[in-house]
């Protein structure tokens, strides 16, 4: 029988709580078999509700004992069953004490409180602190936070919370306590726990006000030399924060912990951040360049959190893009000073296009700020993250570095303390800027991704050039019709050198920026004394498909001319796309494939161009992804995407191969020691692009240097990249030779593992279905284990196209098989698996039905997760 509990929750129904919790008192009593919580509340019902009952949420639990007021009530005094626990008539005010017991060594979920590995460890939110104890689980729901642990000190020395620590002692027969207080009110999403026989690496950081913070990462001592840069980037974050954002630090003491079993990257709790194992260790000869930069951005995200998540919160669920959405443009911002402000700018759209354009385009389309769910969980999405992010971003471009500084801070000024949503942040920009930004609001609650469509018309004897707009946005779930957006689009206008016009007044611009607000507008220009090329949407200055006719010759000119870096990267982009649409055409027809000299030599320009940044090398070089392509068809055909792209990926490595190799050359680094700045990074990876362009020629030079560089490599950027560009090679058996020599130097290491399963299920050229089931079956593998699952299973699925869509559909079928497997397990992975099976109407009505047959399959799953059942009750076709 399927989940007959699952309902849906909806934002329009939203109701304050009944009760508000003034004081929450926790001991936990671990032992190997179990724990046991005692929880401690002073409840006072909130004034004006007319509610007499006490409903608490709570999931998995094992009920000992309720007592109200000191007294112990008896079961007819309250209700339970396996969602919560009511309570019949409570007082106005009160103190409530529940005893539950709990089997954390069980809980394969990854929810609550469980075991990874040795250590106990929390993940609270969404919805994961009702699998601790009974309790009000919902983030408008604050209060202060005191918390006893106790276990056995020889297997658990370390006892850890949120908060400062306020005691410790020894309790007889081999158990302490340590009690810890965080005198912030939060929602219960943010409580952690972690218990275990940790090393510690510690520092110390200064505050803008002169208090001494203590920093702590905490990991297994098998990891003791790992710890050093997460420290330097939580330093880099504070420091970041104070001087952008005027925030400061406001405990004693700030932890982080490592864990290998876990859903997420990392998570803000209060104080004690439980990073993802792969998102928080390294050192060079075991994690790449862009490990570091990962690990950088996440370690800022989370410590930014502490006050745009923490200190303010969002008020219920739906206003998730609140603190994530504007957490995620802080840590942008943040790398982007790091490093490159362009090369990011490209990272992120990368993301946004090939990925998040996807899902606004799909069965789980959503706005930023969803209308109702049936389960939390399925809305950490991309929408609610990068494109929240965007939505902030535009904001910013709207009013200004210096206006929007102000709005952050009136809003941090009159919300610490409590749960709000994004009206309240959105009023706290209106009332620094004065604006009104009513139409502008819709973007948190209109979804896909609107569409901008240009025309030009140039006028020499009146000297007048006219850009024409118009906005649509195509229909999404439960949203037919949209009205027009708010739109800032950031335009140049480029002279026959290369040369930006100066924008004439038109009465509608703002500096460089165009708010387009209608359906249709048009901007006029006079006085340019030639036929300019628009240079549109600049910096990508709003999360939108932006669409004007360019010649090639225009694109070309832009592509080496555009004086915004962004748009010279998207004029190649744009242009790859036009020819390797022509060549996808081809394909279909039968035709001989070809490809033009000027745009080889477009490439040839870039790749010799040495006034441009080695990183920004990299990007101009890049072509776009096969997810994305298949996104931009009609009706995408795999076969033929894959082919064409590896056709132009051959002849620029044929035609480019002398400039390849110098390149190679070039850039290889004659210290020991590794360069971990943004300049030593983009020299590793120009020089690894070069060598990855080769492996696609596969001749002599590649084949040497790759088999070079892999056995001398001293940092893991390398060796990986060599090690990949093997698999690309003709020579199978070296392939295979490298892989095992990896396998055998880094078997004992969890988190490079990973990186040897990702390269592998992801490679089509190297490994196909039956390659990828070899893989799970190796002792490396653990379907339990979430990062496992992602190397092998989510990146042959999401990454390794060609094969997972096979005619026969066996890679559907195996990707369902997994889902079912892993709904048992882990419902959250579970349901993230699913989204490559969820867009089955791009591709053709064969390939539909296998898919659709394969969804079906999973939906007659005995007990169905909610995770799952939700997904796919948006994702297959309703029956007519």
């Amino acid at each position: 029988m399927r989940d007959a509990q699952a309902k849906t929750t909806y934002l329009k129904d939203y109701s304050p709580p009944a009760f508000e919790v003034k004081s929450l008192d926790l001991t936990f009593q671990l032992y190997e078999e179990g724990a046991l919580v005692t929880s401690c509340l002073q409840i006072k019902r909130t004034e004006g509700a007319n509610v007499q009952s006490l409903y608490l949420n709570g999931e998995d639990l094992e009920l000992r004992s309720v007592k109200v007021d000191g007294a112990l009530l008896d079961g007819s005094a309250f209700d339970v069953d396996d969602t919560s626990l009511t309570i019949g008539s409570v007082p106005v005010e009160f103190v409530l004490e529940i005893e539950t017991w709990i089997k954390p060594q069980e809980n394969k979920r990854l929810e609550g409180l469980y075991k990874s590995s040795a250590m106990f460890c929390t993940q609270c939110e969404a919805e994961g602190f009702r699998r601790i104890t009974y309790y009000l689980d919902r983030p408008d729901v604050m209060t202060v936070f005191t918390t006893r642990i106790e276990a056995d000190r020889a297997k658990y020395p370390k006892l850890l919370s949120n908060g400062n620590p306020i005691d410790s002692g020894e309790l007889g027969e081999g158990r302490h306590f340590v009690t810890w207080h965080d005198p912030f009110p939060k929602p219960c999403y943010l409580f952690a726990l972690v218990a275990g026989d940790l090393f510690c690496q510690q520092a110390t950081f200064e505050t803008c006000s002169g208090k001494c913070v203590d920093l702590s990462i905490f990991v297994d001592h098998k990891n003791a030399d790992k710890c050093d840069y997460a420290l330097d980037c939580l330093k880099r974050s504070m420091k970041w924060d104070e001087e952008v954002y005027g925030r400061e630090y406001d405990l004693d003491i700030f932890m982080i912990v490592a864990v290998d079993d876990f859903n997420m990257g990392a998570m803000e709790n209060k104080g004690l951040n439980i990073f993802n194992s792969s998102c928080v260790l390294a050192k060079p000869d075991a994690a790449t360049d862009n490990t570091y930069q990962r690990i950088d951005a996440i370690v800022a995200h989370e410590y930014f959190h502490n006050w745009s998540g923490n200190r303010v919160t969002c008020r219920d669920w739906f206003q998730l893009s609140l603190k994530e959405g504007f957490t995620v443009f802080r840590d942008s911002a943040y790398s982007a000073d790091m490093n490159s402000k362009v090369v990011k700018r490209i990272e992120d759209v990368n993301i946004l296009r090939t990925a998040q354009f996807a899902e606004d385009a799909g069965p789980m389309s959503h706005p930023i700020r969803p209308a109702s769910y049936m389960e939390i969980s399925n809305f950490y999405t991309l929408t609610v993250y990068e494109k929240g992010a965007e939505v902030v971003r535009m904001l910013h471009t709207l009013l200004g570095e210096k206006i929007f500084r102000k709005g952050s801070d009136l809003y941090f000024e009159r919300h610490d303390g409590e749960a709000v949503t994004t009206e309240d942040f959105v009023a706290a920009m209106e009332s620094v800027s004065g604006r009104d930004f009513t139409q502008f609001k819709r973007w948190y609650d209109q979804g896909g991704t609107p569409e901008v469509a240009v025309t030009s018309n140039y006028s020499k004897a009146e000297r007048r050039y006219t850009l024409s707009f118009k906005q649509t946005c195509p229909p999404t779930p439960g949203q037919e019709s949209k009205k027009p957006f708010l739109i800032p689009i950031s335009l140049g206008l480029v002279g026959p050198l290369g040369e930006d016009y100066t924008l004439s007044d038109t009465g509608k611009l703002n500096g460089q920026i165009f708010e387009l607000t209608k359906e249709e507008d048009q901007l006029v220009f006079e006085n340019i004394d030639n036929e300019p090329i628009p240079s549109l949407l600049r910096g990508f200055s709003a999360p939108v498909k932006l669409t004007f006719d360019y010649s090639d010759e225009q694109l070309l000119f832009l592509m080496k001319n555009d004086n915004d870096g962004f748009n010279r990267w998207d004029a190649g982009q744009r242009l790859s796309v036009r020819i390797l649409q022509g060549l996808i055409s081809d394909c279909q027809k039968g035709r001989d494939l070809s490809l033009s000299e000027s745009y080889v030599d477009a490439f040839r320009d870039v790749l010799t161009d040495k006034s441009l940044d080695k990183a920004m090398v990299c990007n101009l070089m890049m072509l776009p992804a096969e997810s994305y392509l298949i996104q931009l068809s009609e009706q995408a055909d795999v076969e033929s995407i894959h082919r064409a792209r590896e056709f132009v990926r051959l002849e620029l490595s044929k035609s480019l191969e002398s400039e390849l190799q110098s390149v190679y050359l070039s850039n290889m680094e004659s210290d020991d020691e590794i360069d971990l700045s943004y300049k030593g990074m983009s020299q590793r990876a120009i020089k690894n692009m070069s060598l990855s362009l080769l492996s696609v020629n596969s001749g002599s030079f590649f084949l040497a240097k790759a088999q070079e560089q892999f056995k001398t490599a001293s940092n893991m950027t390398d060796s990986l990249a060599a090690l990949s560009c093997l698999l690309n090679s003709t020579e199978r058996a070296v392939a295979e030779s490298a892989l095992s020599d990896f396998h055998s130097k880094w078997k004992l290491d969890a988190q490079v593992m990973e990186t040897w399963f990702s390269v592998q299920s992801g490679n089509a050229k190297f490994s196909d279905l039956s390659s990828v089931k070899k893989l799970m079956e190796l002792p490396d593998f653990d379907i339990s284990n979430p990062n496992k699952v992602r190397s092998v299973i989510g990146v042959f699925c999401n990454q390794n196209l060609p094969q997972f869509h096979e005619k026969s559909g066996s890679g559907y079928s195996f990707l369902a098989d997994n889902i079912i497997e892993l709904d048992n397990l882990n419902p959250q992975i579970a349901s993230r698996l699913l989204t490559p099976l969820t867009r089955w109407r791009k591709f053709d009505d064969h390939r539909q039905s296998l898919m659709i047959d394969q969804l079906s399959r999973i939906f007659d799953k005995e007990n169905l997760s909610k995770d799952v059942r939700e997904v796919l009750e948006k994702t297959l076709p309703k029956s007519e």
